[in-house]
C-alpha cells in the first residue's frame, strides 16, 4: 500500500501552511520571553521556514530529505483532559508539535484506541480530534501495532484504523481483516519528494491478548507466543512481509518495533535476534517504543538503530519517563549512483511536566533557557530541576550500548 505523490504533496504543502501559522502563535505567547527565541520567530515568517540543516557532504544534486519520529502517545485520563474545551487539543502539541510538521515524513506511535466515549485511561479511548490535532502539526503515520491493539476488540481495531485514516493519517502494522493486510503486503510506501520509503511495523504483543481465529494478520507481530512468553522469534512471518518490501523496491525501509520491556532499559537477546534479521533483509532504520525509557540509537554505515525513542505524550508515572526525544533522520538519496541511506540523525529532548493542573509538553532546553533568564510562563523550581537532571540524563542513555 502507498502513499499517492499527489497526496504526498498536498500533505506537505498543508504542512506548510500549518507550520506558518504554529509559528505566529509561538510568537504571540513568546512576547517578553527571551530574545532569542523571539528573533529566531522573526526569521521563521521572514523566511517562510526552519533553516535547512547543513547535510553532510551532500552533492548539489543529491535529493536530501528528513524524516521525524516520535515514541509513545499513550491514552490516559492527563492526556484526554490535556484539551482544552470539548477536547480541542490545537494547544496540547504547540510548542513541540513543528519538530514534526517540519520533516518531510514523520510518524509515531499511538498506544490507545478511537472507540468513542467514555474516554480515558481505564477504556484506553481517545477523542478522534486527538488525531486531528496531531495532523494539523503534520504527522503523516501513525503506528498501531502496540499492546493496545485490541483492547477494544476487532471492531475497536478497525474504528481506530478508520479514525486515523479520517485525520488524514496513515495507520502502521494494522489491517482490518485478511484481505486489507494481503492486499497491503504488510507495508505502506511514502513517495516523499522521489524517495520511496517503505514502513513496516510490528509488536512484541498485545498485553496478553489474543487476536481471534481467521484474524490473525490483522497485526503485524514479532512472536509465535505474542500472547504469553516473547521468546519465539516469528522469523517467518517477518521474512514474508519483507519478501513483499522487496518487490516493491523502495530506495529506503523504515521498521517500527513495539519490543522490549516496560520500564527496563535491559536489550533482551530476541531483541537483538530481531534487530539483526531486519538488517539483514534490508531495513535501514529500525525504531523503537514500549519500554517507556529513552535507550540507546546509533548509525553505522547507513543503518540506524533506536532501541526506544521513550514516551511523546503521556503521564509520567516512573523516574525517567518523563523525557525523551523527537528524533530526526537525514535520508539521501545519490543522483550519481540512485543510491539511497541515512546519512545524519540528531534529536531534539523534550520533557512533560504534570505538576500543574494539565499536562504540559514542552521542548527541554528552551524551557530551562526561559527559567533562568526569569522570563514570563517559566515552570516551577521543582520542574526546572528535573529538566536538569533530564538533560544529564538523555545523552548518557541514548549513547549507553
Amino acid at each position: 500500500m502507498a502513499f499517492e505523490p499527489e497526496n504526498a504533496e498536498k500533505r506537505r504543502f498543508r504542512r506548510k501552511l500549518r507550520q506558518k501559522i504554529l509559528r505566529n502563535r509561538r510568537l504571540l505567547l513568546a512576547v517578553g520571553v527571551i530574545a532569542v527565541t523571539l528573533v529566531v520567530g522573526i526569521l521563521f515568517l521572514v523566511l517562510g521556514g526552519d533553516a535547512p540543516k547543513a547535510s553532510t557532504g551532500a552533492h548539489p544534486d543529491d535529493t536530501v530529505i528528513h524524516l521525524a519520529a516520535a515514541g509513545d502517545l499513550s491514552v490516559t485520563d492527563g492526556v484526554v483532559d490535556s484539551g482544552t474545551g470539548d477536547y480541542n487539543y490545537t494547544q496540547t502539541f504547540m510548542d513541540v508539535g513543528y519538530l514534526l510538521g517540519k520533516a518531510d515524513v514523520s510518524v509515531l506511535n499511538f498506544e490507545g484506541n478511537l472507540v468513542g466515549a467514555p474516554y480515558g485511561t481505564k477504556y484506553a479511548s481517545a477523542p478522534n480530534s486527538l488525531m486531528q490535532a496531531l495532523d494539523a502539526v503534520g504527522v503523516d503515520l501513525i503506528q498501531l501495532a502496540n499492546s493496545y491493539s485490541i483492547y477494544n476488540g476487532m471492531s475497536g481495531l478497525r474504528s481506530t484504523i478508520e479514525g486515523v485514516r479520517a485525520a488524514g493519517m496513515e495507520p502502521l502494522g494494522v489491517y482490518p481483516d485478511g484481505d486489507a493486510f494481503r492486499k497491503s503486503g504488510g507495508y505502506t510506501i511514502c513517495d516523499v519528494k522521489g524517495v520511496r520509503i517503505a514502513f513496516v511495523a510490528f509488536t512484541k504483543g498485545m498485553d496478553g491478548m489474543t487476536l481471534p481465529d481467521g484474524m490473525e494478520s490483522c497485526v503485524n507481530l514479532l512472536y509465535t507466543d505474542y500472547n504469553s512468553g516473547y521468546q519465539q522469534v516469528d522469523t517467518e512471518k517477518i521474512d514474508r512481509i519483507l519478501d513483499n518490501v522487496d518487490k516493491a523496491k523502495p530506495d529506503l525501509v523504515v521498521a517500527m518495533v513495539h519490543w522490549g520491556s516496560e520500564f527496563n532499559n535491559t536489550i533482551s537477546t530476541s531483541q537483538k535476534q530481531i534487530c539483526e534479521q531486519l538488517q539483514e533483509r534490508g531495513v535501514d532504520a529500525i525504531i523503537g517504543t514500549h519500554s517507556h525509557y529513552l535507550q540507546a540509537m546509533s548509525l553505522e554505515d547507513g543503518k540506524f538503530v533506536a532501541y526506544s525513542l521513550g514516551d511523546f505524550y503521556s503521564e509520567p508515572s516512573r523516574s525517567g519517563s518523563e523525557y525523551s526525544v523527537v528524533l530526526d533522520l537525514e535520508i539521501t538519496k545519490s543522483a550519481a549512483t540512485g543510491k539511497t541511506k541515512i546519512t545524519d540523525f540528531s534529536y531534539t529532548p523534550i520533557y512533560r511536566d504534570n505538576s500543574g493542573n494539565k499536562l504540559q509538553l514542552m521542548r527541554l532546553e528552551e524551557t530551562i533557557t526561559a527559567y533562568e533568564g526569569n522570563y514570563l510562563g517559566k515552570v516551577s523550581k521543582e520542574t526546572y530541576e528535573s529538566l536538569l537532571r533530564a538533560r544529564e540524563s538523555i545523552k548518557s542513555r541514548i549513547e549507553t550500548k
